[in-house]
């Protein structure tokens, strides 16, 4: 009898198709089955039905699942020829990645019945697997990304992701020459598995020596490698430079000494870098690792850079990698075309009837001649969004066209000019419709909706948009990177829904310290701080979970002890929306703080007795008011303050030539006018913040001529005390990496203070003077309501001379009724989330006080330098600390031991 096979062979690995082939196979039996001469030769059409199907080869997975997946059931009718009903099967089980081989063989027909028989080869599964020749670290990280468990399929996708990981991973840390085997045995360990033997050789760390550029005749190379911030050459200090040869010919980007010296080269910066590159080259903080991605986005960031110099033609017509195996030291060559330089020519508007031709000119700022930047002509144009505002677009979208579109359009290009047509589609103006908040759990509706200037039935504007979100930040509710307007316009009817949402974060503070001994007692501070209090909700049982919030309100106590020595009760309240329908803001506080000597000068010990008879009582309640101003605009607010400030003095002498027994009232009233313009008051990265105010008291003195001569003067303390502080917030350079957040931020302060008298017969007040130096920290004499401006690097000023190196006296007469102080930070955030945020600086800082106007000179400062870190902790708020080198302590020989001082910060940035 001979067998007639039906075998298809399954290759559908591009095709996903598969042929079907009748083969016959000789034999010694020379009887034929007509069926199977009849299937093999048939012409005509004819329907079959599936009699019976045979799985072979499979050892460990379900029959029924395999027959279930080919789709192949006894009964099934198909056409033969012409169906493709065996094909399907395959593909369907090809696709799954289950099997090796899948073949399908007719083994018998009968009538119209067909048996058929399905034979797989299942592909092995992974046991055990294990990486070789790399570090464990580098193994579990390499596990994590490749994601391999056993038990999985082994496939070719499986080795070439396996492959294809490693490589990456290497190379992103600066290996290039990688060599990967995988070596598969089975494992006796697992059922039909095989184990993975992956063997890394990663070879040396690739370095990069050099990049070069060819063709570069207008663009110095040197200003194109600073567009190339992911690509770095190495440092090298050598006398025998690299005699590398590119495989372009030779690049501008050398010079020899004969040519340097032709071209009066050290006359020029550049031509000066370019001689001693080979041999002298400081990058302090390259690591030179060359990473495939970041030189890709490099070679974007060079068109750019060309686009932007009007070469809209350049492009990169080829690049080559040579890497020296034996040095591990990797050449990077770029050839480029930069093509011809380009300026704008005429501007045209087509579709503006809002607004002129002439206005538009005026706020896009392009004027012909200029040197083409399709990039700057987008931003001005508005295509590209900006925060900054100024452009086109958000000059239309401020007075409510929300659905305006522009299109720049080249209608002429003559040598080296291009004219624009701007075609501008203005649409309706679109009014507001509903606005919705979402994500705010305990901060209730309407804080955040008295935020908001987008109001339902007003005109769409983006300004307003982007200043709702500022306030929002403000609050220090929200975590300011995921605040979202969700603006979803609706063009039927001209109108437009704002959808806010909201994340809320930790915003209340906790300050918790103890201690006990050294005869003193029990030492420690406990304060709280609630930034979104509700004050009408304290009676409320159900609103206790665990505080009554949401409301918006600040409540803030504090309780300090030193033992016998001091002790300290603070309480403030702020309402900052009286009433509840403007900005108009209440603040009431109140303290009281006793300081003790309880110290026996005789024993050096704590008496208990001589600290009921030895103290400093002081006890102060104020009320503030504050009002949010329409004019020069709605940044500016006003303050009005009245403070009432009692001292007791008991047997403490801290004032020279004033009694140390006795009592001062000290009323005074303030006044003062801000404008801040700060966004995310935590890590501002711009805006600014201008301060002036004005404190003052009765004239007691021009009332009662008497008081001159009088036994106690300060009684009742008269003064007037001007106050000026500026502060400015400029981002500085590019976001670095993914996060637009990483971004150096440089602060500019400025701060003056000035304490004057009515009465030239009567001494300044020994109050409300100015304490310059050491870290800020409150002590005795900030009871007395000193301003106390810290100066980091430097103790506290006992006089205005910069050259005497000051030090720690306690005499109140020494301090200053005239201070200046000048600083810039340089901050970069190295961490900006929900939960922290993170961020180092540098400093430079000269300040100086003086006791009088005629000692005044605003050239005689102290300097210092030095650098810290702020952390912001969401339940504990601010922790920072700084080394600060008071320049002007450093004394010949002494270098910094003596000049230097560790300053450290809790819960607020010292003035």
């Amino acid at each position: 009898m001979r067998r007639i096979s039906l075998r298809i062979c399954a290759l559908l690995v591009m095709t996903l198709t598969a042929v079907l082939s009748v083969q016959a196979q000789d034999t010694t039996i020379t009887s034929v089955d007509p069926a199977i001469l009849e299937w093999e030769n048939a012409r005509i059409p004819k329907e079959y039905k599936i009699g019976s199907v045979a799985i072979t080869g499979i050892k460990h997975l379900d029959t029924s699942i395999v027959l279930s997946i080919a789709g192949l059931q006894v009964g099934d009718k198909f056409m033969h020829p012409g169906a493709d009903i065996f094909s399907k099967a395959i593909a369907n089980l090809w696709r799954q990645k289950f099997f090796s081989t899948v073949q399908i063989y007719v083994t018998g027909i009968q009538g119209d019945n067909v048996s058929i028989e399905l034979a797989v080869t299942e592909r092995p599964r992974l046991g055990n697997f294990k990486f070789i020749g790399i570090k464990k670290a580098d193994a579990e990280e390499l596990q994590g990304k490749i994601g391999l468990t056993k038990q999985t399929i082994i496939t070719e996708n499986i080795r070439r992701n396996i492959r294809e990981i490693i490589t990456k991973f290497y190379q992103e840390k600066g290996f290039q020459n990688i060599k990967i085997r995988i070596e598969e045995k089975p494992d006796a360990a697992y059922v039909n598995s095989n184990s993975l033997m992956i063997y890394v050789d990663k070879g040396k760390k690739v370095r990069i020596d050099g990049v070069y550029f060819y063709g570069n005749e207008m663009v110095d190379g040197q200003k194109l490698k600073k567009q190339m911030k992911g690509t770095k050459e190495m440092t090298k200090i050598t006398l025998n430079p690299s005699e590398y040869v590119g495989p372009y010919g030779a690049s501008k980007d050398r010079m020899s000494f004969k040519e340097y010296a032709k071209d009066w080269g050290f006359l020029s910066l550049s031509k000066t870098k370019r001689v001693l590159d080979p041999y002298f080259r400081f990058k302090l903080f390259s690591s030179a690792k060359f990473n495939p991605t970041k030189y890709e986005e490099d070679k974007e960031k060079l068109l750019k850079y060309y686009n932007s110099l009007g070469y809209r033609d350049a492009q990169i017509v080829d690049d080559t990698l040579v890497t020296d195996t034996a040095s591990a030291r990797l050449y990077v060559n770029v050839k480029v075309s930069e093509g011809h330089k380009y300026y704008f020519g005429n501007v045209s508007w087509k579709g503006n009837a809002k607004y002129p031709d002439s206005l538009l000119n005026a706020i896009l700022g392009i004027h012909k001649g200029d040197i083409y930047n399709v990039d700057i002509l987008n931003k001005r144009l508005g295509k590209e969004m900006s925060q900054d505002g100024g452009d086109i677009s958000g000059y239309y979208q401020d007075d409510g066209y929300l659905f305006f579109r522009v299109e720049p359009v080249e209608t002429a290009v003559y040598n080296d000019t291009i004219d624009h047509e701007i075609r501008i589609t203005e649409g309706p103006q679109a009014r507001i419709k509903n606005v919705t908040i979402a994500g705010n759990e305990r901060t209730k509706d309407h804080v955040i909706r008295r935020e908001l200037r987008t109001m339902p039935g007003e005109l769409f504007s983006r300004s307003d948009l982007i200043r709702s979100q500022r306030e929002l930040g403000n609050l220090n509710y929200f975590n300011q990177e995921t605040i979202n307007p969700g603006v979803v316009p609706d063009a039927s009817d001209g109108t437009v829904d704002i959808n806010w949402k909201v994340e809320e974060k930790s915003s209340d503070q906790l300050e918790l310290s103890a201690g006990w001994g050294g005869g003193i007692g029990l030492t420690g501070t406990l304060g709280v701080t609630f930034n979104n209090f509700s004050i009408k909700n304290i009676w409320k049982k159900s609103a206790w979970d665990p505080l009554p919030t949401g409301d918006g309100q600040k409540l803030s106590l504090r309780v300090q002890s030193n033992g016998r020595a001091f002790r300290s009760y603070n309480f403030s309240f702020t309402e900052p929306w009286l009433g509840g329908k403007k900005r108009n803001s209440l603040t009431l506080a109140y303290n009281n703080s006793k300081y003790s000597n309880a110290f026996d000068p005789l024993t050096g010990r704590i008496d208990q007795k001589r600290s009921d008879t030895n103290y400093l009582k002081v006890n102060g309640f104020s009320v503030a008011l504050g009002k949010q101003l329409k004019w020069p605009d709605d940044y500016f607010s006003l303050v009005y303050s009245v403070n009432f400030t009692q001292y007791i003095r008991r047997n403490y002498a801290i004032f020279q030539g004033v009694g140390a027994t006795g009592r001062s009232n000290n009323l005074s009233l303030k006044i003062a006018l801000q404008r801040s313009s700060v966004f995310d008051p935590i890590f501002p990265r711009s805006g600014s913040n201008i301060m002036a105010s004005v404190q003052f008291t009765p004239p007691y003195s021009l009332f009662n001529p008497d008081l001159v001569n009088s036994d106690d003067p300060y009684k009742n303390p008269e003064y007037h005390k001007w106050r000026f502080n500026a502060e400015w917030y400029v981002p500085i350079g590019r976001a670095m990496g993914a996060d637009k957040n990483r971004q150096f931020v440089l602060k500019m302060a400025a701060k003056y203070g000035f304490m004057g008298r009515y009465n030239n017969k009567l001494d300044y007040s020994p109050f409300e003077r100015f304490q310059v130096g050491d870290a800020g920290l409150t002590n005795n004499f900030g009871l007395l309501g000193y301003d106390i401006i810290a100066h980091r690097g430097y103790p506290i000023y006992q006089t205005s001379d910069p050259t005497v190196n000051p030090d720690n006296g306690n005499s109140a007469s020494n301090f200053f009724t005239i201070f200046n102080k000048y600083q810039l930070e340089l901050r970069y955030p190295l961490v900006t989330n929900p939960g922290s945020t993170i961020y180092g600086l540098t400093f430079f800082e000269a300040a100086n006080g003086w006791y009088s106007y005629k000692d005044y000179n605003p050239f005689r400062l102290r300097r210092s330098v030095g650098v810290g870190m702020r952390f912001f902790l969401p339940m504990f708020g601010l922790l920072g600390f700084d080394y600060g080198i008071g320049l002007d302590r450093m004394q010949p020989g002494q270098g910094f031991k003596n000049a230097s001082r560790f300053t450290f910060m809790l819960g607020f940035e010292p003035e």
